[in-house]
């Protein structure tokens, strides 16, 4: 099947994914849309596995406050480098979050945050379980992976807090 750039770049915006990843899994893939999505999703997860060691000492503090005044959040997102931290993408990617934890209230950014005498908390109380809020397909989770396949860096949420008034 002949790959076509419309293809491609759609592919591109649904995954995330750079223009040769897109056209290469698109090929492989045989010209199939979703195994094509499928392949960059499991790429994207290797490859933030094999830089989740990796130091995050630059970054950016967000933050958002809802329409009203009455609650506000503030996420502090790190990344490897100051240059991937000014990108416009990586500046979305934290103000999304920051308007995610004023909207669901999460108390924990990661499973592994959770005090081994609490009880299990529910996957609405953790924020990278959490369905994003402008695209319930997608975990939180699932965007920080996919910011962390298109930079090529570590990205990891540091610390997150939420304001409410009358709290």
């Amino acid at each position: 099947m002949q790959i076509t750039t419309a293809m491609v770049k759609a592919l591109r915006d649904k995954a995330g994914s750079g223009i040769m990843d897109a056209k290469k899994a698109l090929e492989e893939a045989g010209g199939d849309m979703q195994a094509a999505e499928k392949a960059l999703a499991e790429k994207g997860l290797a490859t933030a596995l094999e830089k989740g060691g990796r130091e995050t000492a630059e970054g950016v503090i967000e933050s958002y406050v809802h329409t009203g005044n009455r609650i506000g959040a503030m996420v502090e997102l790190n990344c490897e480098t100051d240059f991937v931290a000014r990108t416009p993408d990586f500046r979305e990617l934290a103000r999304d979050l920051a308007m995610q934890v004023a909207a669901m209230s999460p108390a924990y950014i990661a499973r592994d945050q959770v005090p081994e005498d609490a009880s299990e908390p529910p996957s609405e109380k953790i924020l990278a379980e959490q369905q994003f809020i402008k695209d319930p397909a997608r975990t939180v989770g699932e965007l920080v992976t996919g910011m962390i396949a298109r930079v090529g860096e570590n990205v990891r949420i540091r610390r997150i807090a939420r304001f409410e008034l009358g709290d």
